[in-house]
């Protein structure tokens, strides 16, 4: 095993040892929705959004009952909520119409759907499929950036250069534990590196060792 396969390990081995991860399946309908609501809003406002729109509604027949002014009302305010109504709206109707109201597990098939881009089709073939895949949101971005596993800053890049190097029984890990990781200590304004349990082998140039 060459020495940044060791360290990759050893990365996750205390990332996984710190936040703990086990794996529970989600339902893949509602996995879709609540991350299309989750873009570009914080965790705690999709968590309540999703909660009162899946109060009303289960499943997407149920959903395209609805107009998309009683969705906007339910999810609001989420960001860009009238425009998210109208995707969940039309999504929910493709499913229902091409999947018989199935979620495809497929990312390109995925990507088809309204308001689905990359991070949002790997969510939920990650954690409603259980599949090996590495979702790339903002945590996921800046930490490998800061680790040294990619130089590039487009999130579909940054998916390519993990793959490669994140040993496949780990894959479905490391979004978990990079997003836990970058609310708690690598954050993306300013890292605490003076706690960080894995400054050792971090190759961050501008670590921040200090409390400030």
């Amino acid at each position: 095993m060459h020495n940044e396969d060791l360290r990759i390990r050893k990365i996750i081995h205390i990332l996984r040892k710190r936040y703990g991860y086990k794996y529970k399946k989600s339902n893949p309908y509602r996995s879709l929705i609540t991350t299309i609501l989750s873009q570009r809003t914080k965790d705690e406002t999709t968590d309540e959004a999703a909660k009162r729109l899946f109060h009303v509604v289960k499943t997407p027949k149920e959903m395209v009952k609805l107009s998309e002014k009683k969705i906007a009302k339910l999810i609001y305010p989420v960001g860009f909520y009238e425009q998210k109504a109208k995707n969940i709206k039309t999504t929910s109707r493709i499913l229902l119409e091409k999947y018989n109201g199935k979620v495809p597990n497929d990312r390109n098939l995925l990507m088809e759907l309204h308001g689905v881009g990359g991070k949002t089709a790997d969510v939920v073939l990650c954690f409603a499929f259980g599949l090996d895949t590495i979702p790339v949101d903002t945590h996921v971005c800046v930490i490998s950036q800061r680790l040294g596993f990619t130089k590039n800053k487009d999130p579909e890049k940054i998916k390519n250069d993990l793959e490669k190097i994140i040993p496949s029984d780990l894959k479905k890990v490391v979004n978990y534990l990079f997003v836990e990781f970058g609310k708690k200590i690598c954050q993306a304004r300013l890292p605490k590196c003076y706690i960080c349990p894995i400054e050792k082998l971090c190759s961050y140039e501008k670590k921040n060792l200090k409390i400030v």
